[in-house]
This record gives C-alpha cells, sequence and structure tokens, in this order.
C-alpha cells in the first residue's frame, strides 16, 4: 500500500517553538533551537511510527497569498514572526533536504491550499494519504482515504478520518467544517465570520440547514437578532467561507517518484547536527553505523506525554526514583560529553533486569490498620518517595485511585483506594499530615503532577521536594526523560508496561 505524509511545516515550527518557550534550547553561540529540534524528533517520531512510502514537507512562502489579495486584514492580528523562528527555518530546510524529503511551497498560496492539493490528486492516485498537522481546517480534506494526523496535547497522536471530524465538531458531514468557519469565524486567522454567532449557534444552523447557503436562502425561518444577524452579514459570511476554504487546485506538478521515502544523506545531517550541537541526534546516525540499536538512544518527543503530563501507569516501579536520587547527584557533576558516552554504552546493553530476576518486596495496604502501620513509618523517614495512580492525566478530571511509597531499594508499599471517591476522600486525610509535614523530603516523578493531583482532594504538598523528571532534564536535556527510559539507562532495569499487565482484558 503506498502511504503519503504530508507535513505542515510551519504549524509544527511554531508548535514546537512555544513548547519550549518556558525552557528554550540555547546552544554555546546563544542560538535558540528550540524550533528546530521539535521539528526533527516530531519527524523522525512519526516517520517511525508510520513507515510512509511518499512524503514531502510544505512550507508557507513569502510574501502574501491570494487570501492576502482578497483580504487585508487576514492573519493581521498575528504578533510579527519571532526572530528565532525566522533563524530556525532555514536550517529546518536544510535537514529537510538532507533527509532527501521533498519541499513543497508555492508562491500566492499557503501549506494548507499545496497539501490540499497534493492530497486529492493523490488520494486519486490510491494512496493513504497523513495530513500532518493540529490545525482544525484540515477537517474539510478528510475522506476514504485522506486523514489528518494530529498532535494530541499531553502526547501521542490522533488520526481523524470521516467519522472523526463528524463527531469532534458535531456536524453531519466533514464538507460543513467550511461553512461551520464561515459562521463562526476563525480567532487565528482572523477570519471574521458573522458577528454575534459563535460555534454552537453555528454547530446547531448547520444541523437545522445544513449549508450557509441554504441557510441565506431561508432566513425567513429565523427569529429575532440572529435573523437580523444573519442577513445583515450575509456577504460577510460568504466572504469568510471562501477565507476558510482550502484550496485544492493549486499549480503543482505531481510526480510520485519524487515523493518516495529515500535514504538521508547522513554526513551532511551530521554536519548539520554538528554546528547545532545536536549530540543526540547525531549519536543516533553514528550509533546505528557502529551497530549499537538506535532504539535505545531515544530522543524527547515534541508532542509526548512524559514532558507536559504526568505519566500514569504501572510501569512505575517506585524504588527506582530513590535510587535515581543518588545516581542524579553523581551525574551532575559530569559533562556533556561523557552523559552522553555513558548512556550509549549502557544503552547497548540488552541484559536489562525484570521483575522475575530482581529482588523485591511489593506490600499492598489495603486496611485501615495497615495504612495506619504505614503512616507510622512514613514519619520516622527523612525521605520518601511517592506516587499518585490516577485514571488520567488531566488533573480536574482524573480520580486517584492509587498511592505507592517507598524508602528502601527493593521495597515498595501500595495503597488501593475505593472507586466511591467519598472513600477516597476519607482515606487521603489519613495521609493528610505527612504530606503536609515540612521536615519529611518527598521524591517524585514529574511531582507537580502529583502535588496538583493532591491539591484536587484539598492536601497540599510541602517541605523539601526532589523531582527526578526535572533533574535528568538539567543534566541530560537533549534526552528523554521519562520512567521507562530512566530506569534503563540508570539501573538497568525494564519496568513492567501497562499493556503487559493487562493484554487481553
Amino acid at each position: 500500500m503506498k502511504k503519503l505524509l504530508l507535513v505542515d511545516a510551519y504549524a509544527l515550527i511554531y508548535r514546537a517553538y512555544y513548547a519550549f518557550v518556558r525552557n528554550p534550547r540555547i546552544n554555546s553561540k546563544a542560538m535558540n533551537t528550540s524550533a528546530i529540534f521539535g521539528f526533527v524528533t516530531t519527524l523522525d517520531e512519526v516517520i517511525k511510527k508510520q513507515q510512509p512510502t511518499h512524503i514531502a514537507v510544505a512550507f508557507d512562502p513569502a510574501g502574501k497569498t491570494f487570501r492576502h489579495e482578497a483580504y487585508e486584514q487576514y492573519k493581521a492580528q498575528r504578533e510579527a514572526t519571532p526572530e528565532d523562528i525566522k533563524i530556525a527555518v532555514p536550517y529546518i530546510k536544510k535537514i529537510v533536504a538532507a533527509m532527501n524529503i521533498r519541499i513543497l511551497e508555492v508562491p500566492g498560496f499557503e501549506a494548507d491550499d499545496v497539501i490540499g492539493t497534493v492530497a486529492k490528486i493523490a488520494e486519486k492516485q490510491e494512496f493513504e494519504v497523513l495530513m500532518l498537522t493540529p490545525d482544525k481546517d484540515y477537517g474539510q480534506l478528510v475522506s476514504e482515504r485522506v486523514f489528518m494526523y494530529r498532535p494530541r496535547f499531553g502526547g501521542g497522536y490522533e488520526t481523524l478520518g470521516i467519522e472523526e471530524v463528524k463527531k469532534k465538531f458535531e456536524i453531519n458531514n466533514q464538507n460543513q467544517i467550511i461553512d461551520l468557519l464561515g459562521l463562526m469565524g476563525d480567532a487565528s486567522d482572523n477570519i471574521p465570520g458573522c458577528p454575534g454567532v459563535g460555534e454552537k449557534t453555528a454547530i446547531k444552523l448547520l444541523a437545522e440547514f445544513g449549508s450557509i447557503d441554504n441557510l441565506l436562502k431561508n432566513t425567513t425561518l429565523l427569529k429575532g437578532t440572529l435573523k437580523t444577524k444573519i442577513e445583515e452579514n450575509a456577504e460577510i459570511i460568504k466572504f469568510s467561507r471562501f477565507l476558510a476554504t482550502i484550496k485544492t487546485d493549486v499549480p503543482i506538478d505531481f510526480n510520485e517518484n519524487e515523493l518516495l521515502l529515500k535514504t538521508v544523506n547522513e554526513n551532511e545531517l551530521i554536519s548539520i547536527y554538528n554546528e547545532l550541537e545536536f549530540r543526540t541526534l547525531t549519536a543516533k546516525i553514528t550509533a546505528k553505523n557502529n551497530l549499537i540499536p538506535s532504539k535505545q538512544i531515544m530522543q524527547t518527543s515534541l508532542f509526548d506525554s512524559e514532558n507536559v503530563q504526568a505519566e500514569t501507569n504501572l510501569s512505575h516501579d517506585v524504588d527506582t526514583k530513590v535510587d535515581f536520587f543518588s545516581q542524579t547527584k553523581k551525574h551532575q557533576s559530569h559533562s556533556d560529553t561523557t552523559q552522553q558516552t555513558q548512556q550509549q554504552e549502557i544503552a547497548s546493553n540488552n541484559d536489562l533486569n525484570i521483575i522475575y530476576n530482581t529482588p523485591c518486596n511489593y506490600i499492598l495496604v489495603d486496611t485501615k490498620a495497615k495504612r495506619a502501620e504505614l503512616i507510622s513509618h512514613l514519619f520516622l523517614q527523612k525521605s520518601v518517595c511517592f506516587d499518585t495512580e490516577t485514571t488520567g492525566t488531566d488533573v480536574f478530571s482524573a480520580q486517584m485511585v492509587g498511592l505507592s511509597f517507598c524508602w528502601k531499594t527493593g521495597e515498595a508499599l501500595y495503597v488501593n483506594l475505593p472507586e466511591n471517591q467519598d472513600e477516597t476522600r476519607e482515606i487521603l486525610q489519613e495521609f493528610k499530615a505527612f504530606f503536609q509535614n515540612e521536615y519529611i523530603e518527598k521524591i517524585g516523578q514529574n511531582i507537580k503532577f502529583d502535588l496538583l493531583m493532591l491539591q484536587q482532594y484539598g492536601i497540599s504538598l510541602k517541605g523539601k521536594l526532589f523531582d527526578t523528571m526535572i533533574a535528568h532534564y538539567l543534566i541530560a536535556p537533549e534526552l528523554r526523560h521519562g520512567m521507562d527510559y530512566l530506569a534503563e539507562i540508570y539501573l538497568k532495569y525494564k519496568t513492567i508496561h501497562y499493556n503487559d499487565l493487562f493484554a487481553g482484558q
């Protein structure tokens, strides 16, 4: 099967840049490389996951497009492009070229229009097409063969076809995306829409009338101020629909051989990565050539949940956090080069320990008496590693299902919490004094999530805090910082994955 991956370059560049905006990646030349690094690692990740046979990256051209010519205020509300992004784009284009990936750019047309045109041509030639973009506008292009591949906030991707787009936007067919934007407007592109008509009203109108054209023919069926708004702004609505419509007839040559996924120019990539000081990206290439398993030399993913949300799967072996605490302090004084070498050596060793050959004592705490005994031991410790187990990664909707504690290597305790949230709140109150004790250090992985979860149950987290994820970011910012990865790198231990525990259930 032929699979074409079309990448909306600027959408990913901006997303990468702002993902690192609070902690930008600055190299020794004082250059902000956040956008470049995020774009490249995301592109690498998606290629590995989707394994397309064909690929292209579309850029917006310099200068105005036909939409700007028609509407001077199109995207006028946007701030000027950050200087760091302006500097990053030429490097990204050089990297894409070194990957032997075709760059698509047509004067006068946005990347959306170029991708829309190529997607529809490829569809007729029996390609499956994935459009990599977070922009909702692309929903109008989906079909039986064309899909949006959209980064999810918090990590991972979602594939949106016809049914998914209809469900997500509460419409009857994907083509209504255009009319939806025509009615409600689009603040991100400064498309005006009908004044006073928001998303809910637009959805309701399309459910009743089906399209803007049918709506404008039947305004006598409307009442009150809504009728007045629609009738008085009919031309603005139609013009907004024009602005929101992605063109599928851009003048561009389609040669599927030029879009084939080819072998990268490794020497050219290494040269660019060295200039940008992307040591781990360089290491991936050299490691592969030295027969070191490249899958073990892992990169930070722009759209991965471990960077923006808590990891809540049951692969968290809590004792690894305490051991990593001491390991981190040792490695903080090492140079970056020494770290990369050490981690490559560890990564090349496939003899990872697992639960079945590692001495351990995991204790289930499932009664009030056992909880009281646990709490008495907690107050005897100077430092305790803990973790919250939850039903999700959104602190405002997730529920607590368990607590785990560790202060001794090879031994951890798990407190099971009931489904009844009133009972859970009562149990958590038993641990409140420990969590709010200012003299006991608390250690955690992405401890901010645990702090926020506890706050949902009326409990503050006080005392000295040590976050292993932040610590690892400080000593090795280019690497991944998830618990599974840290356990393998520092402890040579392979954790149990959630899917392995519940496979088939």
